[in-house]
């Protein structure tokens, strides 16, 4: 009797045959949907310009002039460094002054109530009555946008870090204490890995407020900085100018949210596994 062969398909060849496409560097797939969206608006706004017809709305050819001249005319990186020195300052006041109040809401009640309605304050009242306050109080020294940036982050960014502290399996905080961990080691190892995303959440927040309030600050009480180049564009009426530096601002941070913020997320977090599906 003869037994014949199953006849199996030669995959070896198939796969020679067919191969399998290139797949996309993980580069390309994280860049196109920003690109995507900016040639977007990009398009909406050249036909909304085309359709007005008026110099209220300038054109994408008026705007790429407008950035060109900013750029080439040397005023741009020197008041850009003044605006960035200011925010960088005021965000790490903020920063300091949020990690030491979120971590004691955490883990003290009496400080917890105690903070709670500055934390309420801060966060119901506007940006602009902290510039304008500001203005007032420091006038036109380095303290004024400082302070005023604080004001403007800290509730935001110590709301949570609270939050995240309070979260905290209580296991391992009285796991802490049954070993008696000194404070340092309870910081390191327990209190800021468990901070960590709010710490990145609440820097893109606080960062997106210390902006807007730094432009304000600039605006009314500064001779300097993005702020003050905005206010001038402003009053001269030339609209391409102001779209011009609020464009470039935008790239700045734009730079900053991709180049600095999710690589060091990503460093921080790269013990996390990611999901494939």
């Amino acid at each position: 009797m003869t037994v014949q062969s199953e006849q199996r398909p030669d995959i070896t060849a198939k796969a020679v045959d067919n191969p399998p496409a290139p797949r996309r560097s993980a580069w390309a797939q994280a860049a196109w949907p920003p690109i995507a969206f900016v040639v977007l608006v990009a398009g909406c706004w050249q036909i909304m310009a085309s359709q007005v017809g008026s110099v209220l709305v300038p054109g994408l050819p008026d705007i790429v002039r407008a950035i060109t001249d900013t750029v080439s005319s040397g005023i741009f990186l020197p008041e850009l460094g003044v605006t960035l020195l200011r925010v960088a300052l005021g965000f790490a006041l903020a920063f300091a002054v949020s990690l030491a109040a979120g971590i004691g809401m955490g883990r003290n009640r009496f400080l917890r109530r105690f903070l709670e309605p500055a934390v309420l304050l801060g966060l119901t009242v506007p940006s602009l009555v902290w510039a304008l306050l500001c203005v007032i109080w420091f006038g036109v020294g380095l303290a004024n946008p400082v302070v005023a940036i604080a004001l403007s982050a800290a509730p935001a960014l110590t709301l949570n870090i609270y939050q995240s502290i309070a979260s905290i399996d209580a296991q391992l905080v009285e796991m802490t204490h049954v070993y008696r961990f000194p404070l340092r080691r309870r910081l390191r190892y327990l209190w800021l890995p468990a901070v960590q995303p709010a710490l990145f959440s609440g820097a893109r927040i606080g960062l997106s407020l210390s902006w807007k309030v730094i432009v304000l600050v600039e605006v009314f009480g500064m001779s300097s900085g993005v702020g003050y180049q905005l206010n001038n564009e402003f009053g001269a009426q030339n609209v391409a100018g102001v779209l011009a530096w609020t464009l470039l601002f935008g790239v700045v941070m734009a730079i900053l949210e991709y180049g600095v913020l999710q690589g060091l997320e990503r460093y921080f977090t790269r013990w996390r596994k990611a999901s494939s599906v």
